[in-house]
């Protein structure tokens, strides 16, 4: 990624040039350091915030105004304690870190923070932190997305079960990294997670109406999903259909106005 693009990069008077610019941004990606069954790395996650975002941000028109932090990469991963390499932080931990921070970006005079999230186990957490950061900052507009959530396309290329399935480091997820970091990816294909007792009907593990499950009460392996049609190919195709995705919403919002400015 060219270094311009890095905020951490520039020198002071050079930050407060770039968020004097109409419409300035920073994006921050975000991932866990947490288990991902025996054949992907405790940072999956953040290696696909930080590899999407790179690719989106490369491609991006320069004239646009929008500049990333580093990744934060430890996370809120609760669910996955108990599996040996699982780093949480407190939840009010990760509140604190963002109010802060996007405060501190206010304050320099960005006017949007774009949290790019890879982990799906903190997506509400960090919807609440970018509310209590809007209510103290008005001016600064706080977006918190989901890496696999706005992109289209994306669960067209799962077959079921596993598009519904597949909730972590099953198909999807081993076939990123296969594409992204081979080398970083076991020999094993686990299939787990799936058996046992349904939720009671109308509940779902995730979804309307949500379980507040760990994955010790599913997985031995910790994978939930089936990994075995894992293939480069197909993380290939993923990855094509985030950074494009990611690429039309980024550049969407960097040419409006949004959000409307206060009376």
């Amino acid at each position: 990624m060219p270094a311009p693009r890095c905020l951490d990069r520039l020198a002071w008077p050079q930050l407060a040039e770039a968020a004097r610019q109409g419409g300035s941004t920073v994006l921050w990606p975000f991932g866990a350091i947490e288990q991902h069954g025996p054949q992907l790395p405790l940072g999956t996650d953040a290696i696909f915030a930080e590899r999407v975002a790179d690719a989106v941000l490369a491609q991006l028109d320069p004239e646009l105004p929008i500049w990333r932090l580093p990744c934060q990469s430890l996370g809120f991963s609760p669910e996955h304690l108990g599996f040996a390499g699982t780093l949480s932080l407190p939840s009010e931990l990760l509140v604190s870190l963002v109010v802060s921070v996007g405060s501190q970006l206010a304050d320099a005079g960005f006017q949007r923070l774009v949290l790019f999230n890879a982990h799906g186990g903190q997506i509400a957490l960090l919807q609440v932190a970018a509310r209590e950061l809007r209510t103290r900052h008005p001016s600064l507009a706080v977006l918190p997305c989901f890496l696999w959530s706005g992109p289209p396309g994306l669960s067209a290329l799962l077959p079921q079960p596993e598009r519904r399935q597949g909730l972590h480091a099953g198909q999807a997820e081993t076939s990123l990294m296969l594409h992204l970091a081979p080398e970083l990816v076991g020999p094993e294909r686990p299939r787990d997670g799936l058996a046992g007792e349904d939720p009671p009907q109308g509940w779902s593990l995730e979804g309307a109406v949500p379980l507040a499950w760990r994955t010790a009460d599913l997985s031995k392996s910790g994978v939930i999903g089936d990994s075995s049609g894992a293939d480069g190919a197909l993380g290939e195709a993923l990855f094509g259909r985030l950074v494009a995705g990611w690429g039309e919403l980024l550049t969407n919002l960097l040419r409006s106005d949004w959000p409307p400015t206060e009376p």
